[in-house]
């Protein structure tokens, strides 16, 4: 009975990152062993254990043989005479296929550690085409090490998987688990350049995909591409270590430019309702969390007039915060303008002036909003307590009127 530490925790030791969690497979063993020596079992599929001290999973090295489609379809085999390198073969990269055992020497059987060294993604074995999810998985890796490169053997295998329908079969929660992972990743346009290179985005997510090669005014946007647009807007987010919700927000505020009439390219008049209805629609296919959804809806509907609030009346101004109910959410309409803010960055090179001018649009808006949030609404609607319908009315003018005041103000 011998214990190795396996995967992700080999592979960011050796690449210098830190290590938070760490994965064991255990060889030579029964489950009726690792009950005795107190670990608890948790594994539903195939034997897992937690350590009873350091709650570290470890679990019986194992093979496992295809039955199905899609990622559920496997049936596991563990015995005390599968092998270490019976177990890694059927992992998913050589550089998640190493172990390291209790002396410090790492068992490299499907040469790992020279696909590190070449910054190399590459798949361990044909095994690989049997589980959807592994495409996933590969391009959010690209997000998290961007400096790495699917090998052309493993993009081919890919595209394979994805002609012969394997991605269709990924459950919803799966997907969004995946993207939302890579999304929080160093760089994520990388996720999305993979998933792009091996047609699994026209598949997951078409209405993404339908941005590129679609224009945009070029006084505005000096990458033209819509889709080269929305990578480097998702980027931004991510130099700016924001949350989730503004980062999902941020890739899906242009979804309408890609169906809008080609008439209207490149300016793409009405873009933003249409994507305001695309984003729901994406949003329900994928089962996305009510507060990433409602941030991404906002800021779909928004974003032109938050670009353009400088030049709004207030009036208009309250009745956009009425309209983003930003007086009970007002953590929520910040994080729009967050959303809109990357989306003005995220323009031509990294050197681009665009990308480092001021965008006075949110403190501007932010300094409204607290002065027509300062409007105390019971005291104005004490006044008209024999008119109540005319309450919401004066409600709107105080904070209209209060606005104005602050807009003045240096």
């Amino acid at each position: 009975m011998r214990s190795y530490v396996v995967g992700g925790a080999v592979r960011d030791e050796l690449l210098g990152r830190p290590v938070t969690d760490r994965d064991h497979v255990v060889v030579g063993a029964t489950p009726e062993q690792m009950l005795d020596l107190g670990f608890r079992p948790v594994g539903k599929d195939f034997p897992v254990f937690l350590h009873p001290e350091t709650h570290e999973e470890y679990a019986l090295a194992r093979t496992e043989r295809k039955t199905a489609p899609g990622y559920h379809g496997f049936v596991f085999h563990t015995s005390p005479e599968v092998t270490l390198e019976d177990d890694l073969v059927r992992r998913d990269l050589t550089i998640n296929a190493m172990a390291r055992a209790d002396d410090g020497s790492i068992v490299d059987p499907y040469r790992g550690q020279d696909d590190l060294r070449a910054r190399i993604f590459r798949h361990v074995s044909d095994a690989y085409a049997e589980d959807p999810v592994r495409i996933l998985r590969l391009a959010r890796f690209a997000a998290r090490f961007p400096d790495f490169r699917v090998h052309e053997s493993t993009l081919a295998l890919m595209r394979s998987m994805v002609e012969a329908g394997e991605v269709d079969a990924l459950v919803p929660e799966r997907v969004w688990q995946e993207l939302s992972r890579g999304l929080m990743e160093e760089r994520p346009s990388r996720m999305f350049a993979v998933l792009r290179e091996c047609g699994a985005l026209a598949r997951i997510l078409p209405e993404l995909d339908a941005l590129w090669g679609v224009p945009q005014p070029p006084a505005h946007h000096p990458e033209v591409d819509t889709g080269v647009h929305i990578m480097l807007v998702i980027d931004y987010a991510a130099s700016q270590h924001l949350p989730l919700e503004v980062r999902f927000a941020a890739l899906v505020h242009d979804l309408g430019k890609g169906a809008t009439p080609s008439e209207t390219w490149p300016a793409h008049h009405g873009h933003e309702f249409i994507g305001m209805k695309l984003v729901t629609q994406v949003c329900k296919r994928l089962r996305v969390p009510n507060e990433c959804r409602d941030l991404a809806q906002m800021t779909a509907r928004e974003h032109g007039n938050v670009s353009r609030a400088l030049e709004l009346r207030a009036n208009t101004i309250v009745t956009l915060f009425e309209r983003c109910d930003a007086f009970r959410k007002p953590e929520r309409f910040a994080q729009m303008l967050l959303a809109s803010e990357c989306d003005a960055r995220g323009r031509g090179h990294e050197e681009h002036p665009m990308r480092h001018q001021d965008y006075p649009q949110r403190p501007y808006l932010l300094r409204a909003l607290d002065a027509a949030r300062a409007v105390n609404a019971g005291e104005v609607a004490a006044r008209y307590a024999d008119a109540k319908e005319k309450i919401p009315e004066a409600v709107h003018a105080a904070r209209v009127s209060a606005v104005k005041a602050a807009l003045r103000e240096p």
